[in-house]
């Protein structure tokens, strides 16, 4: 019993753990599902299309997870400066974060707008594809690449403040400006890939033109809250009236974050080379990986979010003091997303066979995906494991 205890938490419990990974699980389940849809409905305008705009997003991915990357470094002072109740620290995390992406974003756009076609081009093997003319593929990519980089911007914005509200424990106001998005992308993305009334078929163009139009409103919608709400989240009031910094919170901040940044960066680059050396072997492997990983998001919504919970339970514990109780809900959580993740991984398994036939593409394109599958869903436990450990380790700096 004694043992059980140790790993299994009572009522109270898993009532806040579920408090809180709820409303991140239902925006994550209605982000991917949304995801999911979106890809079957570029899927339908043929390979080509599909393995363009999954080029692209393997691209704009380096560039996500270096926001995130970056974030995260700066979030573990964030959780714990509000378990002191330390506002103006929380503050100077906001300040640090913005600066980041900011300049991040400035990056990103430098290299992508003058560099697309050369680094699309990397993913568009001559030999593998010699029946294929590759300037089809390389033009639906570009022709989706220059709009949806617009979306940089609402993109590393909604980051800022919504890594700031969940450090405060507020995970339900980002859930809503997410489901809107969502709610928007989904509707704009059948008019505007395939038309309606007078509104003519965009093809990639409308998904990628939707897309920044519902990032676009999910940033106006979570800044409007955070500024309209500056009682209940102190740290916006004034945020913006210097972007200073004190000293020796950036280099603590350096110090920290760097390894956490280099960490998602290297990870995030050696997924896309990965994903460039699956290109060599035609564009068939590249539409089964992006089948792949598509349907891959939505079953690990589980793990994302105990990765949170722990982020954030186990950080604010941290920032108060409380060692023992951090350690306490630390071993819980990672239990329970192992657990939980086994039964996921073999709900996968099972549904592997099924799952790609929604999509209209070729017969070695399913195949591939099935086995793709199969082995994520073998593989989901193990992931859980090291995410949850992961997030151990970044919430203790």
């Amino acid at each position: 019993m004694k043992i059980l205890k140790k790993f299994i938490g009572d009522k109270a419990f898993y009532q806040k753990v579920i408090k809180l990974i709820i409303p991140i699980i239902i925006q994550q389940g209605i982000t991917n599902v949304v995801n999911l849809l979106d890809n079957i409905m570029v899927g339908t305008l043929g390979t080509e299309p599909m393995s363009g705009v999954a080029i692209v997003n393997q691209i704009i991915f380096v560039f996500n997870l270096t926001i995130f990357g970056g974030i995260s470094g700066v979030s573990i002072f964030g959780a714990q400066f509000f378990g002191i109740g330390d506002n103006l620290g929380v503050k100077h995390t906001f300040r640090f974060k913005f600066i980041f992406c900011v300049v991040s974003t400035a990056i990103a756009l430098s290299a992508l707008i003058p560099f697309g076609d050369e680094l699309i081009m990397l993913f568009l093997d001559n030999e593998a594809n010699a029946d294929l003319d590759l300037t089809i593929t390389l033009g639906y990519a570009l022709d989706y690449l220059m709009i949806a980089i617009i979306g940089l911007v609402p993109f590393m914005i909604v980051q800022v403040y919504t890594s700031t509200l969940r450090e405060t424990g507020e995970t339900v106001a980002p859930m809503i400006a997410s489901v809107i998005s969502i709610g928007v992308n989904f509707v704009l993305n059948l008019v505007l890939i395939f038309g309606f009334l007078w509104i003519p078929a965009m093809g990639v163009r409308g998904a990628a033109l939707a897309t920044v139009i519902a990032r676009f409103i999910e940033m106006i919608y979570i800044v409007l809250y955070t500024h309209k709400n500056k009682g209940k989240y102190p740290f916006i009031d004034g945020v913006y009236r210097s972007l200073k910094v004190p000293l020796p919170l950036v280099w603590k901040i350096i110090k920290t974050g760097t390894p956490l940044l280099l960490n998602e960066v290297l990870w995030s680059m050696g997924t896309t080379f990965v994903n460039q050396n699956y290109s060599t072997r035609g564009l068939e492997v590249v539409a089964a990986n992006n089948i792949s990983s598509t349907v891959w998001n939505i079953f690990c919504i589980i793990m994302m979010s105990m990765g949170s919970a722990v982020s954030i339970l186990v950080g604010q514990k941290l920032g108060a003091g409380e060692i023992e109780e951090a350690k306490d809900i630390d071993r819980k959580l990672i239990f329970l997303s192992v657990a939980s993740n086994t039964v996921i991984g073999l709900l996968l398994i099972a549904s592997a066979p099924f799952i790609p036939l929604i999509y209209n593409t070729e017969q070695e394109v399913y195949d591939l995906a099935t086995n793709f599958l199969m082995v994520a869903g073998a593989s989901l436990p193990i992931h859980a494991f090291i995410h949850v450990t992961y997030f151990t380790i970044r919430s203790g700096g």
